[in-house]
């Protein structure tokens, strides 16, 4: 089921869960997940059609779709 981005802030309250510790958390952009929460839900600025913005979204259960992560310089450290 996809979430509005007010159900998505109430479950992280709910929870006591914050953004930035989730984003984080998932090896995405802080910045970038705020900003996708806090966008207009009506007429969003991020359409999170594709790269990050569109796996924060599918993550957060906002849209539907499929999780496609590269393996970027960073994850390859980690290994």
């Amino acid at each position: 089921m996809v979430k509005t981005r007010a159900e998505v802030r109430e479950e992280f309250a709910s929870k006591g869960w914050s953004i930035s510790g989730w984003a984080k958390q998932n090896g995405y952009s802080p910045n970038m997940a705020i900003a996708i929460l806090a966008d207009n839900e009506a007429n969003p600025r991020l359409k999170c059609l594709r790269g990050d913005s569109h796996n924060i979204a599918v993550a957060l259960g906002l849209k539907e779709g499929e999780i496609s992560r590269a393996v970027g310089a960073r994850q390859l450290a980690a290994a």
